[in-house]
């Protein structure tokens, strides 16, 4: 059995933890940055990755205290190494290169999104490969077949806005504040999500992708109008996205053979109007689902341990002059999406 340390500092959480390669999380320590942003609605790069140095050193101690080890007792590092704010991500890159030179441990560099796509291993070790996963979250939204570690096909993504994104931007457009996506939905569990009439991009279409920057902008346009409450936009924005992420993830269902579960990850997996909607779609194609604690949902460093945790056990450690990545797709030959750009 192997000791990872993981290292997360991709946007605006700072995370160390300690997690065994059988799944044991022995600590976890996070801090956020919430207060420093909520003044401009939303996440500031440079004040991001200045929070980071200051908070990872004693995040990193604080964890090995907790689980009453030692550099010596780790048996690798691992660490976000991309995608994400590229002065963030640097941050805790180049602390993971540090303390494995100076420990004498190996290190492994970790794609943020596989730590989301492989969160759930975490959490439900009976999961095997190949699942169909929905990776749901500010920065990304995909539907990928996940076949192993390090292998993945990616059957769709956002050729415009990921969900989480369109979250956070209709928060601010009804000044719901910050972070978005928990505002919202306190707000829209006090409105109709039938009172105001959305779009659902490509909601039917045989294009396999997702668009929410028209969802968003007629979200603007409904506000503007003075017809409606903030509790109903909010309540009939978050069902629109539910209704597009359901339709899709159906379509993907469908073109899919041999799929274990249907699986959801990323931030905006701890929407719990999400995640009912998914396991009633898993049920009805008799799949299991699968969906990691709220807490391993958001960013957090227990998944890069357990990545990192997956890779070692597969040989895949990395030399310390791998790159920070600010784009990393987990798909690198999947065929281009238009108007997806780097997002993809």
């Amino acid at each position: 059995m192997s000791l990872i340390l993981g290292l997360e500092s991709s946007c605006d959480e700072t995370a160390a933890a300690l997690v065994t390669s059988d799944g044991a999380i022995l600590a976890h320590r996070l801090a956020g940055q919430e207060a420093a942003h909520r003044p401009y609605g939303g996440v500031v790069p440079e004040i991001a990755a200045r929070a980071h140095v200051e908070a990872l050193g004693p995040l990193i101690e604080a964890a090995l205290a907790d689980a009453g080890k030692t550099l010596a007792d780790v048996d690798a590092i691992a660490a976000t190494a991309g995608p994400g704010l590229i002065g963030g991500v640097m941050v805790g890159l180049v602390t993971g290169k540090a303390l494995a030179l100076g420990a004498g441990k190996p290190l492994v560099a970790v794609n943020h999104l596989e730590g989301h796509a492989l969160s759930p291993r975490l959490a439900d070790p009976t999961l095997r490969f190949p699942y169909l996963l929905l990776l749901v979250s500010g920065g990304h939204c995909q539907l990928l077949l996940v076949k192993g570690v390090g292998d993945y096909a990616r059957l769709a993504t956002t050729i415009d806005d990921a969900a989480g994104e369109a979250f956070d931007k209709t928060a601010k457009m009804l000044g719901l504040g910050f972070p978005g996506g928990p505002a919202v939905e306190r707000a829209a569990a006090l409105g109709d999500p039938r009172a105001v009439p959305l779009p659902r991009p490509l909601v039917g279409s045989a294009e396999p992708h997702f668009s929410f920057a028209g969802l968003k902008a007629a979200v603007l346009r409904a506000r503007d109008s003075g017809q409606y409450s903030v509790e109903d936009i909010a309540a009939s924005f978050s069902q629109a996205v539910v209704d597009c992420l359901i339709d899709r993830t159906r379509r993907a269902l469908k073109k899919v053979d041999g799929a274990t579960a249907l699986v959801v990850a990323g931030g905006v997996a701890a929407n719990n109007n999400v995640r009912e909607t998914l396991q009633a779609l898993a049920a009805q194609h008799d799949l299991p689902f699968v969906a990691p604690p709220l807490w391993l949902c958001t960013d957090n460093a227990a998944m890069i341990a357990w990545a990192g945790a997956e890779r070692f056990a597969a040989g895949l450690t990395d030399p310390l002059d791998v790159a920070a990545r600010p784009r990393w797709p987990l798909d690198p030959n999947a065929e281009a999406a238009r108007g997806a750009g780097v997002k993809a």
